[in-house]
């Protein structure tokens, strides 16, 4: 498994992401709460550039008493990444399809060394 230097890991800023190219592959490196995330730049769908998409938090239903609908919220404890084709969004932390989690895009490990970033590919 190849190892692809990425560069100071301090370069990417918090809640910032860096797109790498690695021979015909791309991978899209995230930086969020201070642990690093890559994951192929494809989405499952139909390909689009996944990684390139909005960064925002999950969208929850805000229930009032008696479960009635109140407004939407956003959940702070888990972040998504969205592609921006058509707006499939991914658990940051897993790399699953929020709508439905049987679907999950291509993750790599990561590794900080030294104060650079590595992913294994």
């Amino acid at each position: 498994m190849p190892e692809i230097h990425i560069g100071r890991a301090e370069e990417i800023g918090e809640g910032e992401r860096r797109i790498v190219s690695h021979e015909d592959v791309e991978i899209g490196v995230f930086r969020w709460e201070g642990a690093y995330f890559a994951y192929r730049n494809q989405c499952p769908h139909q390909g689009g550039p996944a990684c390139e998409g909005l960064l925002m938090h999950r969208v929850v239903e805000v229930l009032g008493e008696h479960n009635t609908y109140l407004r939407m919220g956003w959940d702070k404890s888990e972040m998504h990444f969205v592609c921006p084709w058509h707006g499939w969004e991914f658990d940051l932390r897993t790399g699953e399809c929020a709508a439905d989690r049987r679907w999950k895009i291509r993750g790599y490990r990561t590794e900080l060394r030294d104060g650079e970033l590595y992913v294994h590919a």
